[in-house]
């Protein structure tokens, strides 16, 4: 992992900018870092939510779990990202696991911190409005791939979801997972998840390479139909 630090993640997040230089600083002195290793929890379902968690560096798998252990993943928050925003808005517990799939950092920001830039700066709130668009609008098109779509086309808008530039700032071309990180995130096994990326290679939207894939064609990727995608592969052999 490299060696960003707590105060220079929070300086860069996107809500930074809303607030006034001093207010910035208090919540930088007030929110605090921990580490949590692979399977370790960043939230877990039924605590109290008293934290908006930062990804500093890593990687957390937000899903809920079944009583009958059957487990539904619906995003990865990646570096930059934040989550929890919605149940710090009334007083609750987590109504979700957030597990970190890779070493992971995570910067916590109490509750009390939250909803003082909440109550006190309308600049922070407009913020606030636009990112839980932007997560209701990345949720209802994972309800649409995972009712509707294939496993093919499941990772293919599994891994446009992490280019929404309104939750995760720092993505750029080439995205640092792994297969087995790739499959879980998309609810598939890491042989469908391999078998869906070289797919997706053949049909020029991304390269796989060492330690990650790079994204050629976003636009592509967020349209991929497994069936429609498959018959223009059966017209170009043709």
């Amino acid at each position: 992992m490299s060696h960003t630090t707590i105060e220079a993640m929070l300086r860069a997040s996107l809500w930074a900018p809303t607030l006034p230089p001093d207010e910035l600083d208090r919540v930088v002195a007030e929110t605090r870092e921990r580490k949590v290793a692979p399977g370790g929890y960043a939230m877990r379902c039924g605590d109290p939510a008293e934290h908006w968690v930062g990804v500093i560096e890593g990687l957390v798998k937000m899903s809920v779990t079944q009583a009958d252990g059957r487990q539904s993943t619906f995003t990865g928050v990646t570096d930059g990202g934040w989550a929890g925003e919605g149940s710090l808005l009334k007083p609750g517990r987590w109504r979700y696991d957030g597990v970190a799939v890779r070493p992971t950092r995570l910067a916590y920001m109490p509750r009390t911190t939250f909803q003082r830039l909440v109550s006190t700066h309308l600049a922070f709130n407009h913020f606030l409005l636009s990112h839980l668009n932007a997560r209701l609008s990345m949720f209802i098109g994972l309800v649409e791939y995972d009712r509707l779509l294939g496993p093919d086309a499941r990772v293919a808008r599994c891994l446009a979801s992490l280019f929404d530039s309104n939750l995760y700032p720092h993505t750029c071309p080439f995205v640092q997972m792994s297969q087995e990180e790739i499959g879980l995130l998309s609810a598939v096994s890491r042989q469908r998840a391999n078998e869906a990326l070289h797919a997706l290679e053949r049909a020029g939207l991304l390269r796989v390479g060492f330690g990650g894939v790079t994204v050629l064609d976003l636009p592509g990727l967020r349209a991929y139909s497994s069936a429609r995608q498959g018959q223009r592969l059966a017209l170009k052999a043709a």
